[in-house]
């Protein structure tokens, strides 16, 4: 029989969190994003459950091919835009919008032979200092990008770096506005966090302001928090799209002062029964995830024990007597139980984030899609 562990992609979830990202932005539309393979769930697999969406929001030309060849005929995205001017042949071809986020990406513009004019969304560096255009130098771009007969719509965007932590959107929203003031065209601001921390649902000085025309909706729509530990997706009525599962393939009996795995990182202090579970670090597990970060057997919370091997890592039994070699072990996600294991918390606890666990997947996983 082939090694017990799978993943599985919950469509009903993906739809659920979709509908959940409507509702904090009501008056937009709605950019599923996709980038990663969407988020380490597959584009293909995730498509069900999020073709609801008003359009796709992703990174490379492949990925848009593939959405394409998925029958998807509405608007696709690309967030960082064309990396070398013959990406443009492609725009064209697949009737692709794209970032303009530096000014080599309008020269290839001006020099592209196209007879159906593009849509672009102009990029604004409103803090992040990552891509964009400075506030200063935000005009001078649009206008050149007006003048060219190779340019559509013009849409106006930024992306918030502290949405989801204390300094919030306030100031980067104040430039961002004051830089656009009187041009025309669609905006798109918010992100997840932006969403549902600043939105028109939850209310505050920004709630109103941060409207727009096309919000971005990426891990809030995978099941996970973008404000974790400050909330989770309990509070934010989110559901997990990706269960990570596994068996017990051993169990083992310690006495006091017996150690676990490599390194000896835990020793018993007292007897203890423990369960060695079919999955590790070449699995997309974190190896640094520590002592009692959270799992379930059986549908019981527990934690692991010891470091985390290439293939395996051990779980204490002692809240489970009846657990034994066949018992189901969730590493993140939903249990046949019905329990819940969030995917932040175990990644909280390996000092990371949900988004990194979620693209760590690796390829020798059975993944299954399932309702």
């Amino acid at each position: 029989m082939p090694r017990p562990i799978e993943a599985l992609v919950h469509t009903a979830a993906l739809a659920h969190n979709l509908a959940r990202a409507r509702a904090a932005a009501p008056e937009a539309r709605v950019w599923a994003v996709v980038k990663a393979n969407a988020y380490g769930h597959g584009i293909e697999r995730a498509f069900e459950g999020l073709r609801g969406a008003d359009g796709f929001a992703l990174l490379d030309l492949a990925e848009a091919e593939r959405v394409r060849a998925l029958g998807w005929r509405g608007p696709v995205l690309l967030l960082e835009g064309c990396f070398e001017p013959r990406d443009l042949e492609l725009c064209s071809r697949l009737n692709l919008w794209h970032v303009v986020h530096h000014a080599a990406q309008i020269d290839w513009l001006a020099a592209h032979k196209t007879k159906a004019p593009q849509r672009v969304f102009l990029k604004m560096n409103s803090g992040m200092n990552r891509l964009g255009f400075r506030p200063e130098a935000f005009r001078a771009a649009y206008a050149r990008l007006q003048a060219l007969p190779q340019v559509d719509e013009i849409s106006l965007m930024t992306h918030f770096a502290d949405a989801d932590g204390p300094r919030g959107i306030a100031q980067p929203l104040a430039v961002f506005e004051a830089a656009t003031q009187d041009l025309p065209g669609e905006r798109s601001l918010a992100n997840s966090a932006a969403m549902l921390r600043h939105g028109a649902a939850a209310g505050g000085p920004t709630g109103a302001a941060v409207r727009s025309d096309w919000v971005r909706a990426g891990i809030l729509v995978y099941g996970s928090a973008p404000d974790f530990p400050a909330h989770d997706i309990a509070h934010w009525d989110l559901r997990p799209t990706m269960t990570l599962r596994s068996r017990l393939i051993a169990t083992q009996a310690l006495q006091p002062g017996d150690s676990v795995g490599y390194g000896g990182r835990f020793t018993a202090e007292v007897p203890m029964r423990i369960g060695i579970v079919a999955c590790g670090y070449a699995d997309g597990y974190p190896r640094h995830a520590g002592n009692g970060t959270p799992v379930l057997v059986d549908g019981v919370r527990t934690g692991i024990v010891g470091r985390v091997s290439m293939d395996m890592l051990a779980v204490d039994l002692e809240p489970l007597p009846q657990a034994g070699v066949g018992s189901e072990v969730t590493l993140w996600g939903r249990s046949s139980t019905g329990a819940v294991l969030p995917i932040d918390e175990v990644a909280h606890a390996a000092a990371t984030i949900g988004y990194e666990l979620m693209c760590a997947l690796a390829q020798r996983v059975p993944v299954r899609v399932v309702d």
